[in-house]
């Protein structure tokens, strides 16, 4: 695999936050702690020095007990050591590993581990994925695209997904055009989806070190509740994001989170539901007939921690509560909503990460290579506006001038002259000739473009070609890493996962071009695509 970069806004598929926060705007400055330069992690590595080592223990021992049955499990007890730190990334559970940027969020932080381990060998680095075990929002997990094709989960629960009996997943298997077979173990060996997804990231990953992270557990909780009685009591999350956010929608930003006045969700088996403070001053339960008094929901918030869920705006800080994290890596959404939430890390006195862009990228097959060569399109050609490139491929195909931009520039020059000579006999003329010469213009142009289409039709083929190209970068209008699942690639390659990790430079922020094939002729010539489209012609 060879890897072409391109600036992030070359794309122009980023959020103006992240590239300001990239280009380290001097207005952003107090919405987050480092940088991520490599240099700035000993800074990092400071303020985590005296992490908690009562969190490290119920960590490693949460972890023990979720990696029992697994004889390779990765070096937990490494976490017990206090030079041993955290590099993170979180996701939702996708069924089937999900689209493709879930496996380029991982291999980030696994490349991030690595790089940090030569730099600093006196200290230990170690990549979780935060398994996103108490999201509810079952929809947006339930389907994955294989092969051009959506295949959807046909179940509708409630609760905490990670909580869900995978075993209903059993008959989609068969509908899929192939799959790997650890997918098979994983959904029929283990009983939660939890459990599953950590059978096929350790699959994937664990001899890389990585270790998969269920938080929701009552121990993890008790350690956090510090910040679940204040949330309850207080609610202070809620005004200082809403104060963040206003300042930053002020500056021109818009943003991906509105904070609630109480950031909590209540969670059991049966459901995850908004925890709310009605105008009686007791604590509701949304859709429920679940209802507390203050004291009542604090003394049910020391016996049960487990059953209160922090939403989107707490939940990077319990997340940083229970991790002695250097950094989080996130997507062009994640690291804008982290921004929003500074003002809450200071609150509670916990450092706030170095936040890092995931790795983002675009994967052309040797097929995809050889239709851009024949048709004279370089990789970073596929940002280009779609019907700009089309006009391209036309005009470098056709034996014929297809532009009038000669005839433009001449009529502009008589144009010029008719209206020197119109305003000297009456100024109010020279608007008129301007109107014509406009109007003549557009004819121009009407026309270049009714000649661009009978051309259009001589060259269907290549045309064809060309969507198809498309059609695998943009797969129905969507950026191919967040839609296309990893086993379309890897089913053909399975060394797509290590070339991943040998190209992945996780502190470069630039999008990825990654080309299966090393070889990348820039020197097609037209000839070389006239005859290629005769022989195509031909067949």
């Amino acid at each position: 695999m060879k890897v072409q970069s391109i600036e992030l806004r070359c794309t122009k598929q980023f959020p103006p936050l992240l590239l300001d926060y990239l280009d380290q705007k001097t207005e952003l400055r107090q919405y987050y702690n480092l940088f991520p330069d490599i240099k700035n992690f000993p800074d990092l590595i400071k303020e985590r020095l005296n992490f908690d080592s009562e969190k490290r223990s119920v960590l490693v021992d949460i972890l023990n007990r979720q990696y029992a049955e697994y004889p390779d499990k990765p070096d937990i007890e490494a976490l017990l050591d206090d030079k041993t730190f955290t590099v993170t990334t979180g996701h939702q559970l996708n069924i089937f590993a999900g689209p493709l940027y879930i496996i380029y969020k991982i291999a980030t932080i696994i490349n991030l581990a690595r790089e940090l381990q030569v730099q600093y060998p006196d200290y230990r680095f170690v990549p979780v994925y935060w398994m996103a075990t108490e999201d509810h929002d079952f929809p947006e997990i339930a389907s994955v695209t294989m092969q051009g094709n959506k295949y959807s989960w046909d179940l509708s629960p409630s609760g905490a997904v990670g909580r869900i009996n995978p075993a209903s997943i059993m008959p989609l298997l068969k509908e899929l055009p192939e799959v790997l077979p650890v997918f098979h173990k994983a959904y029929s060996n283990y009983n939660t989806l939890a459990d599953a997804v950590r059978c096929y990231m350790h699959h994937f990953f664990g001899h890389e070190g990585l270790i998969c992270l269920d938080a929701d557990e009552k121990d993890l909780k008790k350690l956090f509740t510090p910040v679940l009685r204040d949330e309850l009591l207080r609610q202070t999350s809620g005004a200082l994001v809403e104060k963040t956010t206003r300042d930053l929608k002020e500056m021109g930003y818009s943003l991906p989170v509105n904070a609630r006045e109480i950031n909590l969700f209540y969670s059991n088996n049966e459901i995850r539901s908004r925890i709310i403070k009605t105008e009686s001053g007791d604590y509701s339960v949304l859709d429920t007939d679940l209802t507390f008094t203050p004291s009542e929901i604090m003394a049910h918030l020391e016996d049960f921690p487990e059953r209160f869920s922090p939403n989107v705006v707490l939940r990077p800080l319990y997340e940083e509560f229970i991790l002695p994290n250097l950094a989080y890596i996130g997507g062009p959404s994640e690291i804008p909503y982290w921004l929003q939430l500074k003002s809450v890390f200071d609150y509670f006195n916990t450092p706030f990460p170095s936040l890092i862009p995931r790795k983002f990228g675009l994967y052309l097959r040797t097929a995809d290579q050889k239709r851009m060569q024949k048709l004279g399109l370089r990789p970073e050609d596929i940002f280009t506006d779609q019907n700009e490139l089309k006009k391209g491929i036309i005009r470098r195909l056709s034996e014929f001038d297809l532009s009038t931009k000669v005839e433009q520039d001449q009529y502009f020059e008589l144009f010029n002259t008719l209206a020197d000579k119109a305003k000297k006999i009456d100024p109010t003329l020279e608007n008129t000739v301007k109107a014509e010469e406009k109007k003549l213009i557009h004819s121009l142009e009407r026309l270049e473009k009714k000649i661009l289409k009978a051309e259009e039709k001589k060259h269907a083929i290549a045309l064809s070609q060309f969507h198809a190209i498309i059609d695998h970068c943009f797969p129905g209008g969507t950026p191919q890493e967040r839609k296309i699942n990893f086993q379309d690639f890897y089913l053909t390659n399975r060394k797509f996962i290590s070339e991943l990790l040998q190209v992945f430079r996780p502190l470069d922020f630039n999008f990825e071009i990654l080309l299966e094939n090393n070889e990348w002729n820039q020197n097609t010539s037209q000839e070389d695509i006239s005859s290629q489209e005769t022989a195509n012609d031909r067949v």
